[in-house]
């Protein structure tokens, strides 16, 4: 079963409407967040386990279960036919390699945010969504659509053939707000350190970066995805 850790991404799930086989929570206080959890795991009807805090403190995964972890059923990836066919509009984030899972996570807590139809990452050679992601997510997880593929080249190549056109963040592309980033989109977001691969970068349309001013020459992979998939979204409602 897979960890879910948090009072915040705990609360998404029950939103969500994700099933949750069981939830372990601390015992002792039961005001703010807390009671409101366990009033929604009485409406329905999940079971709930009252532990010693120092149990949540040697099984988590995250140090940070604030007296709450869910158990749920492995995650369920979509497939990529079925997120392309669910979707009349078409915005996509692809991660080609993100190892960090807090990146990952913050990733995919923007990604929901700016109303991205789905999130697609490589089955290899990259972090998949874990307790730690799910806590970074704040609960996105529990929201935005995620598919894990074989091949992101592969991947790029049906997303132009469902008309999107594919934008990948590389320090050698134009200025992002020089770029037109209307209509049907993938953005790429390359791993950290190493950035899009030399064959995902090939198969880009084009690149796009962000302006540095300061004497920092780079951002991080979750503050640059943010930051780009915020000026798309800027763009597309212009």
């Amino acid at each position: 079963m897979t960890e879910i850790e948090g009072r915040q991404p705990v609360l998404e799930l029950f939103r969500s409407g994700e099933a949750i086989n069981k939830l372990l929570v601390a015992k002792g206080e039961r005001h703010g967040s807390i009671h409101k959890i366990l009033q929604l795991a009485k409406q329905n009807q999940v079971i709930v386990q009252e532990v010693n805090k120092d149990v949540l403190d040697r099984i988590s995964q995250t140090q940070a279960h604030q007296g709450v972890i869910a158990y749920i059923s492995p995650v369920s990836y979509m497939e990529l036919d079925a997120l392309l066919s669910q979707n009349s509009k078409h915005f996509y984030l692809v991660l080609d390699g993100i190892q960090d899972p807090h990146n990952f996570g913050s990733l995919l807590r923007t990604a929901e945010a700016c109303g991205v139809t789905g999130v697609i990452i490589p089955k290899r050679r990259a972090v998949p969504v874990t307790a730690v992601v799910a806590k970074a997510s704040a609960g996105a997880v529990s929201h935005v659509p995620i598919c894990r593929e074989n091949n992101i080249v592969t991947v790029i190549k049906r997303l132009k053939e469902n008309g999107c056109w594919i934008a990948g963040a590389d320090m050698d592309g134009q200025a992002c707000y020089q770029q037109d980033l209307s209509g049907n989109l993938g953005l790429v977001i390359g791993s950290e350190g190493k950035g899009i691969s030399r064959l995902v970068k090939e198969h880009c349309d084009y690149l796009i970066r962000i302006p540095m001013c300061g004497k920092v020459g780079s951002l991080n992979a979750a503050v640059a995805g943010g930051i780009l998939l915020y000026e798309i979204i800027r763009q597309q409602n212009a």
